[in-house]
């Protein structure tokens, strides 16, 4: 599995410690933009019947598997050998772990003072709550966020683990290994990426605070212009029992709507009269659930009423805009996002499917400069595990 030799980090050389959730998803990010990416895997998980079909584990297609048992001493020689060549090190444990098994910060930075060592947690790694166990759920209940999403009648909304895990996690630790590898051009020095979740929903939440901070942000759910409490942002349920997005915030995008959904303004309330919007919250509903969804697709597609059909994740591949970009590709008989964002130079590209746990151990050593008597002795000791799978 070779790594995309046209992508921007082309040439950037990665171990990721496998983990869930956001470290791996921070590890394909930088995989699909050309890093050449070695994931860890634990000796123990090898050819086991729980290990899911790696080729669906879309965020850890990109890079070789190799399989390691950390507690063997053999094994941290072995990674910590490596390391001397190696540009990224990417860990999701709780706080201590890695320096436990010596492979911390300080002892890296000792084998290699060029190393960037990015740290993914919840909590982060100071602070009260560093040592607890969490979940994106509870990272973004202590940032404001989940309070502030769903319906007025009733309690917060998860969304997803998008917000938590893959925007304030995974996004924010690419995001600070780039600019410490950047930083090192002119330093010399690598340094820790401390990516905390709960860091990055902070900083994402900037927007919201600016206005909360002005006056124009209540605390109280579903009564702010983004968060479904204007009748020109929102979701509205058509005849068929589903649904298209509105977001007609700007004065000539609403008079769009207005012209196409065939609705007179002087016999509305005013866009921002705030007592009207009850009168005409309910108008906009009952425009819309007089023909089916994609009729309406039809009639405002092509308009700047600032509409969308709301699609789900089988439709959105389909989607004509979604199939003329390329928004989603085909690795392994498997559905997938393409890399994202798109540069015009060097463009990301998918370098494999996903591997199984240890499907790479022998080969994939190798690659990285071990001498193959040295994988073979790894292996008959247990400090690695070869998949006997296909």
């Amino acid at each position: 599995m070779n790594a995309n030799p046209q992508g921007p980090l082309a040439g950037v050389k990665v171990i990721e410690i496998a983990g869930i959730g956001p470290g791996p998803f921070c590890a394909m990010l930088l995989a699909d933009m050309g890093a050449q990416v070695l994931r860890i895997d634990r000796a123990d998980r090898v050819d086991t019947p729980q290990e899911r079909e790696a080729r669906f584990e879309i965020p850890h297609r990109g890079r070789p598997s190799v399989a390691m048992n950390l507690k063997h001493p053999e094994a941290v020689a072995t990674l910590r050998g490596l390391l001397r060549e190696t540009d990224v090190l990417i860990e999701g444990f709780r706080p201590g772990v890695m320096e436990r098994l010596g492979l911390g910060p300080e002892a890296c930075a000792e084998i290699n003072p060029r190393l960037v060592y990015g740290r993914m947690t919840g909590w982060g790694q100071s602070g009260p709550l560093a040592q607890r166990a969490g979940h994106d759920i509870n990272y973004i209940a202590l940032t404001g966020a989940l309070h502030a999403i769903g319906p007025a009648e009733g309690g917060p909304v998860p969304p997803l683990n998008l917000l938590g895990d893959f925007a304030g996690g995974s996004l924010y630790l690419a995001y600070g290994i780039v600019c410490a590898l950047l930083e090192r051009q002119s330093s010399g020095r690598g340094q820790v990426v401390d990516g905390a979740i709960i860091d990055g929903t902070h900083s994402l939440m900037a927007f919201i605070h600016a206005a909360h901070a002005r006056g124009d942000w209540r605390t109280e759910r579903a009564s702010n212009m983004l968060d479904g409490g204007r009748p020109w942002y929102g979701v509205y349920e058509t005849a068929d029992g589903k649904h298209v997005a509105i977001g007609a915030i700007e004065r000539p995008f609403y008079a769009e709507l207005l012209h196409k959904l065939g609705l007179d303004p002087d016999t509305l309330p005013g866009q921002h009269d705030a007592a009207g919007w009850p009168e005409l919250q309910a108008r906009l509903a009952a425009v819309f659930r007089t023909r089916t969804r994609d009729d309406w697709c039809t009639l405002l597609q092509d308009s700047d009423a600032c509409f969308a059909p709301v699609l789900d994740m089988d439709e959105a591949p389909q989607h004509p805009h979604n199939r003329a970009r390329g928004a989603f590709v085909e690795v392994a008989g498997v559905n997938q996002p393409a890399p994202a964002p798109r540069l015009s130079r060097t463009p990301g590209a998918i370098a494999g499917p996903a591997a199984h746990a240890g499907q790479h151990t022998r080969a994939a050593l190798a690659a990285w400069g071990l001498d193959l008597k040295a994988v073979d002795a790894l292996l008959s000791s247990g400090a690695a595990a070869q998949s006997r799978r296909p």
